[in-house]
């Protein structure tokens, strides 16, 4: 059945408590070939600061640290983020934070902001209050990667449905976007300009 709510810690901690990886982001090809897309989809080389949104046990996390100076990772699960700073221990230039999105995140302006299997687990009014948020943190020509499945799910929303409001949600601070992969999964790089009167 189909959740019509915007999906909870309750859930994902169950998850990373049965199972250290539960979606094999660590040993699965699928995820490693879509990794390195996600990367490849970067337009710099360098990021000053740069924000991961749901960063599970740190698998992106750790390939995403060499693009960046400093990177906040975040996730709503403990179990998950304790996994991930195991993952991540030797990195200096990462610092890894339990929060629900929009709530708790830290602050920017950033960078870069990656969004990778997240927006629809949320339901259509939280998905928009997280693009205003990402609207209000994102620096003067930051850039945001979204990269969502796009088979049948059971959650909130579809991954193409869940894509298509964020990127509209960004607007008047839309400059660019560019679909870079459209099959299995959705791939996409979104350039934002500066903040209104700025």
């Amino acid at each position: 059945m189909r959740h019509r709510h915007t999906i909870g810690r309750e859930y994902f901690e169950a998850l990373y408590r049965s199972d250290s990886d539960p979606w094999n982001f660590g040993t699965s090809e699928y995820e490693d070939q879509k990794y390195q897309a996600t990367l490849r989809a970067l337009s710099r080389a360098s990021y000053p600061k740069a924000l991961e949104i749901g960063c599970s046990i740190g698998v992106l996390t750790e390939r995403l640290a060499a693009y960046c100076d400093a990177l906040d990772a975040v996730d709503i699960s403990p179990t998950a983020i304790a996994k991930a700073k195991t993952a991540c221990a030797g990195l200096d230039n990462v610092n890894f934070h339990v929060a629900a999105a929009p709530d708790g995140l830290p602050a920017g302006p950033f960078d870069l902001i990656v969004l990778s299997e997240v927006l629809y687990y949320l339901d259509a009014t939280d998905l928009l209050s997280l693009a205003a948020w990402c609207r209000a943190n994102a620096s003067a020509a930051a850039e945001i990667v979204l990269c969502h499945w796009l088979g049948p799910t059971n959650y909130p929303l579809s991954g193409s449905t869940a894509a298509a409001l964020f990127v509209d949600a960004l607007q008047p601070r839309l400059e660019g976007h560019t679909v870079l992969h459209h099959d299995v999964y959705r791939l996409e790089r979104i350039g934002l300009g500066p903040k209104v009167g700025q």
